[in-house]
């Protein structure tokens, strides 16, 4: 059973403020396997949902696999000034063909057949490597397609091939961090010395 072609059993939606797999459309309720909450990524956190079929009419419903069951995601990679930026997009490219590439053909003719039935632009699915700097750091963002139920594994994956490809390049690519220093930092006074255990008061004993 479907509700009026939004969604049906084993669709991945987003209905009420509530993110699951559906698995039963009744008369009055939709059932879901709920995803998300105080569970970090798109995966399950074992808590079954009834939610109001009537919030199809008061917002939007958003399924994320019914035509094309892919999404675009991206990750970020800061790198410091002065690397090799060429390089480490060069072993970006190549990590993504790796672990995405196969998304990213699979989509290619899904993709076209939502272009021509909804009229939608057509866009890349190729994995793509982007810069960008600013005055802290270098940041390389590789925009890629994923199964819509696979998202937190592949960032996984190439998170994980990322950093190990970037520990061969003895130095050459660069993690960049952010640091905070803190100069002149003001002195204050404790109002209860006697008693108070901080730095200040410690210090006020002392002297």
């Amino acid at each position: 059973m479907s509700f009026g072609g939004h969604f049906r059993p084993g669709d991945r939606i987003q209905l009420g403020g509530v993110t699951g797999d559906v698995i039963d459309v009744g008369i009055l309720r939709t059932t879901m396997m709920e995803c998300g909450d105080w569970v970090g990524g798109d995966q399950y956190n074992g808590r079954i949902v009834r939610v109001a079929n009537s919030f199809v009419f008061k917002a939007p419903v958003y399924n994320y696999s019914s035509e094309f069951p892919f999404l675009w995601d991206e990750i970020v990679v800061p790198i410091k000034h002065g690397t090799d930026y060429r390089l480490a997009r060069e072993l970006m490219d190549r990590v993504a063909e790796e672990v995405v590439g196969e998304y990213a053909r699979d989509a290619e003719g899904v993709c076209h057949d939502v272009v021509r039935k909804l009229l939608v632009e057509k866009t890349p699915v190729k994995p793509v490597v982007l810069l960008q700097a600013n005055e802290r750091w270098i940041e390389l963002t590789l925009r890629y397609i994923v199964d819509c139920k696979q998202r937190r594994a592949i960032k996984d994956r190439l998170f994980t091939r990322i950093l190990k490809e970037i520990d061969t390049t003895q130095g050459r690519v660069r993690i960049a961090v952010a640091t905070i220093n803190v100069e002149n930092q003001a002195r204050w006074n404790c109002w209860w010395p006697t008693k108070c255990g901080c730095a200040a008061a410690e210090r006020d004993r002392l002297t």
